[in-house]
């Protein structure tokens, strides 16, 4: 079995440099930390009810901002259909299949959101 070379990436973008004028603006992007506006956003609404004891939960990923951004808009979801849910790891979960109700709040905000699955 063949060694895997490793490179710049897998170092997770951390580079040593022993450069005492070392300007790091030229490598670092500006407007990075802007989030998308929601029509630029392109989300997913998926079903699932895997790993969950055979509940059945709405799942929506591909949300690019803040993480805090990401909450309000969980919990907003979570109000108009009247169920619980969480939001972890760049996802929004929400208890039960409300795929239909969840795209039609989403594209009422200026999402672009499309159903993944079944």
């Amino acid at each position: 079995m063949a060694k895997k070379k490793l490179g710049l990436e897998d170092l997770g973008g951390f580079v040593f440099s022993t450069n005492d004028d070392f300007d790091e603006s030229e490598y670092t992007e500006d407007g990075a930390d802007e989030p998308l506006s929601p029509g630029d956003q392109r989300l997913e609404a998926h079903f699932s009810n895997k790993g969950r004891g055979g509940k059945t939960v709405t799942i929506i990923k591909g949300y690019q901002g803040p993480e805090d951004d990401l909450i309000a808009l969980g919990k907003m979801l979570k109000k108009k259909c009247g169920v619980g849910g969480s939001t972890k790891d760049g996802e929004i979960i929400i208890q039960g299949d409300h795929r239909d109700k969840v795209m039609q709040i989403l594209k009422k905000e200026g999402y672009n959101v499309k159903r993944v699955g079944g």
